[in-house]
């Protein structure tokens, strides 16, 4: 889906730009993503879009019914150019909205009194064109401890969730075909994580290649499936001719920038990562390993494909002072994590 996402995507911007213009423009929804941070910052990240109608997963729904599901998911366009005033503790911030209809902040800000509470509102700043679905979203921060000592950072795609992601064809049709009820997770992945996250106590970062638009279907997956919630850090898509052809593959990039967030967020953290073999999780997770001495608790990779002995290497040769464990199943995860951690 992200292929005719991108290919679309010129498209979809300039008709919206037109209907802006215009005057016809649908009415505009604000969607909040994400807000955590730590005791002296936040990080806020959302996106304005045309608002669409989206029926709830359920796992009586046809293939055909989860199709149109997906298209309308993607049919939507967002709004370049827009902007949002964020309120927060009696401060404000203005926001615009990029190319793809992205805004962000990272505000260095405390949390408040302990008496106060711990929320802030994204207001539309409506003007020619644009009307608002809802004009005032108010949301809580999560704060997290920057001294906690332990977090986990996760992938999502053959990770947690079934997606065959090597194979562009079984990948598509499961994207479009199924939805947050009838995908499937990979067994014992509920039991794993509850063990790595003490039941909540620690932090969980889901940390992947899949884009804002599937935001929703992610959450409504964990939620469904009792997987423990967790700060979702997805894609961009960050639109060039060169990466219209590469359908989501080629590097990961933004992951190693997610992680470095994460890692500047929460220094004194040390983390737990969890990946698969089949695009470059060993190899990302080599580098954070080396980019963040003494940061990396263990590392998890589940082998979804035959063993590559050089790719194996690259992680084992740090197996002396960080648990490295290469898994098929996720009961041989907990049952390592239960004797290293």
């Amino acid at each position: 889906m992200n292929l005719i996402q991108w290919l679309t995507f010129p498209i979809r911007y300039a008709f919206s730009k037109f209907k802006r213009r215009i005057g016809k423009l649908d009415l505009v929804r604000v969607e909040l993503f994400l807000a955590f941070g730590n005791e002296r910052e936040i990080f806020i990240k959302g996106r304005i879009i045309e608002a669409y109608k989206q029926s709830r997963p359920s796992d009586k729904k046809t293939a055909l019914q989860n199709i149109l599901a997906t298209i309308r998911r993607y049919a939507g366009s967002s709004i370049p150019d827009a902007r949002v005033r964020l309120v927060y503790q009696g401060q404000e911030v203005i926001l615009t909205s990029n190319q793809e209809g992205l805004f962000q902040t990272r505000w260095p800000i405390s949390s408040p009194d302990n008496d106060q509470a711990d929320a802030a509102t994204l207001t539309l700043i409506e003007d020619e064109g644009l009307k608002a679905e809802v004009l005032t979203v108010g949301f809580d921060i999560l704060r997290i401890p920057e001294h906690h000592p332990v977090g986990i950072i996760s992938d999502i795609d053959d990770t947690v969730i079934v997606s065959h992601a090597t194979s562009i064809g079984r990948k598509l049709w499961l994207s479009i075909s199924k939805n947050a009820y009838t995908r499937r997770p990979f067994p014992g992945v509920s039991e794993f994580y509850e063990y790595l996250t003490k039941g909540g106590e620690n932090p969980i970062f889901y940390v992947s290649s899949s884009d804002w638009n599937l935001f929703d279907l992610i959450q409504d997956f964990l939620n469904y499936r009792k997987i423990p919630k967790g700060t979702l850090l997805l894609k961009d898509l960050h639109v060039n001719l060169r990466n219209i052809w590469k359908s989501g593959g080629g590097n990961h990039d933004h992951k190693l920038d997610k992680i470095s967030l994460l890692m500047s967020l929460f220094p004194h953290m040390k983390f737990t990562l969890i990946g698969d073999s089949g695009q470059h999780d060993p190899e990302l997770y080599s580098e954070v390993i080396e980019k963040f001495p003494g940061r990396i608790r263990a590392v998890y990779i589940r082998r979804i494909r035959k063993g590559n002995p050089e790719r194996e290497n690259l992680l084992n040769q740090y197996d002396p002072i960080i648990p490295i464990a290469w898994v098929e199943h996720s009961s041989e995860a907990l049952a390592h994590a239960k004797k290293f951690l």
